[in-house]
């Protein structure tokens, strides 16, 4: 595992875009803090880069480096939390601007696997995490679901063999506010 998070880190902070398992599905990485490399996870995608892309951060101290203030409330769900759940935190900051949505949030999961927390504190700055799919089209839940066409347009492919624990499902998103809302966004 350490030499998959080191070659994919090398990637990573070269601006190029990865493809990994996390502890929901495979995701499309890149450097978050990366607008170029940004916007071709949204190309990639076939995506319009009005919708907002989840991030995957190693622990609470990264998402403090990145969001301006931190709900109370948010504190609380990361530390009771007992499956993939990804927080939308206002006040984003410091992250590419095609990485934040219009309203100035960020989607960030502190994910549930060893090798995902790795390497996003190896590449010391939070990593895009999006479905390793066409817009619209299924979610892939294991590598072998991955469409070739995307498969073909990464610089890098994490060994395969590193996707057990994952759930194959979505995580769930809960929206935050800094005055105690909270808006489920998915189950």
């Amino acid at each position: 595992m350490k030499e998959e998070i080191q070659k994919a880190v090398e990637v990573l902070r070269k601006g190029g875009i990865i493809l990994y398992p996390t502890d929901t599905v495979w995701g499309i990485g890149c450097d978050a803090t990366y607008q170029e490399a940004v916007a071709k996870v949204y190309e990639i995608k076939k995506r319009e880069d009005s919708k907002s892309l989840v991030l995957l951060a190693s622990d609470i101290d990264m998402i403090c480096r990145y969001v301006k203030e931190i709900p109370e409330m948010a504190v609380q769900l990361v530390e009771v939390n007992d499956k993939p759940m990804t927080i939308i935190y206002p006040g984003a900051m410091g992250l590419a601007p095609n990485a934040i949505a219009e309203d100035g949030t960020v989607g960030i999961r502190i994910p549930m696997m060893d090798f995902c927390c790795q390497l996003a504190s190896r590449l010391g700055r939070p990593i895009v995490s999006t479905s390793a799919n066409i817009s619209g089209e299924p979610t892939p839940k294991k590598f072998a679901e991955i469409p070739q066409q995307i498969k073909d347009a990464v610089d890098h492919i994490v060994d395969p063999s590193l996707e057990a624990g994952a759930t194959g499902q979505a995580s769930s998103i809960i929206k935050v506010g800094l005055d105690y809302t909270i808006q489920i966004i998915r189950k």
